[in-house]
């Protein structure tokens, strides 16, 4: 199954100012995070950005958040984003396929991965924008969600496929601003 465009919201999970430090090349997971939310919104594909216990890990990376606007932002007490309801009703919640960046990859991405899946949801796990404290959890986390039905891909993976094809105008804005 492809990613499509129009079936598709991009959800950032957890990607907060304290928690941050502490996991393995997060500058790599925020940057491709930040990459995946700006071709998000040029191609007009609902953002929906979670954050554990703000109170305590503090509010989504600085760079992330300024791009966000504050209804896609919504925060959660439990591990998965799903127990508690709300993200399927903010915007693009109700989208058929889920296109996952964020940390830990272990923990509160599995959690929330596992739950849509279980939810019937269709889940696209981005490799380069998750992350974990250790990079051995991470792969853990990774080959789990994939046996449970995710599809683990590339941020390049993602553009191509919600693009389709070449030779428009968005294919060149896009190929220009963010394929390089």
């Amino acid at each position: 199954m492809l990613m499509r465009a129009d079936r598709s919201v991009l959800l950032l999970v957890d990607l907060q100012e304290r928690l941050q430090p502490a996991i393995h090349d997060a500058p790599l997971v925020l940057e491709a995070s930040i990459w995946l939310t700006r071709v998000a919104q040029r191609l007009e594909i609902p953002v929906i950005c979670t954050e554990q216990y703000p109170k305590g890990l503090g509010l989504t990376m600085s760079p992330l958040r300024d791009l966000l606007p504050d209804e896609c932002i919504v925060e959660k007490i439990c591990f998965s984003a799903v127990p508690e309801e709300v993200l399927f009703q903010a915007p693009g919640g109700d989208r058929a396929q889920f296109i996952v960046a964020g940390t830990e990859a272990h923990v509160c991405v599995q959690q929330t991965v596992l739950d849509l899946l279980a939810a019937g949801r269709r889940v696209f796990v981005v490799e380069e924008a998750v992350g974990s404290r250790r990079s051995g959890d991470k792969a853990l986390a990774l080959e789990r969600m994939r046996g449970h039905g995710a599809d683990i891909v590339s941020r390049e993976m993602v553009v191509f496929e919600w693009l389709r094809q070449a030779g428009s105008d968005l294919f060149r804005e896009i190929s220009r601003d963010f394929i390089r």
